[in-house]
């Protein structure tokens, strides 16, 4: 029952991300930087275009990753993971929950991206400085994300053990 909620954040992420890409887009001059000197000087333009759309494949990409594990077990494509995670097993649950919603901070770190982007390219408006906290706290939260899914799959490979004894 979990996962419903790791699913509406992951759909949630996604509007989120396409409503950011285009608007972001929109706002955005025909060239733009991705990378600022010492004194606040672009180093790297690229056409943005070349942005627009290398965001969105990878958007496209990282998704079909992170949605293909836990659709193959919905659907019981993948009869091993189906094995190991049958229909009523909690951990069936956290596991979905986990892929759902780490599909979602990946959307949000992506997200972040093009906010960044964005405020490098237009600085009088917003700077990029101001989102510091965010750029280090996303990597922490998909780091911590990780982790747990190594607790998860430990919790039920005890729980397997227990349960053959």
């Amino acid at each position: 029952m979990f996962y419903r909620f790791g699913k509406v954040f992951y759909f949630l992420s996604v509007l989120v991300f396409l409503f950011a890409l285009l608007y972001f887009y929109a706002a955005l001059p025909e060239q733009i930087g991705i990378r600022l000197d010492d004194q606040g000087g672009i180093l790297r333009e690229y056409p943005k275009s070349t942005f627009f759309y290398g965001l969105a494949i990878g958007f496209f990409l990282f998704n079909l990753v992170t949605v293909y594990t836990p659709k193959t077990l919905e659907t019981k494509t993948n009869q091993k993971l189906h094995r190991l995670f049958p229909i009523g097993d909690p951990y069936r649950d956290y596991l979905l929950l986990w892929f759902y919603s780490f599909g979602g901070w990946v959307n949000l770190s992506l997200t972040l991206a093009s906010l960044y982007v964005h405020a490098i390219n237009n600085q009088e408006v917003i700077g990029a400085s101001s989102y510091n906290l965010w750029f280090y706290l996303m990597p922490i939260i998909l780091f911590v994300w990780v982790g747990g899914l190594f607790v998860l799959l430990f919790r039920k490979f005890k729980a397997t053990q227990v349960g053959v004894n």
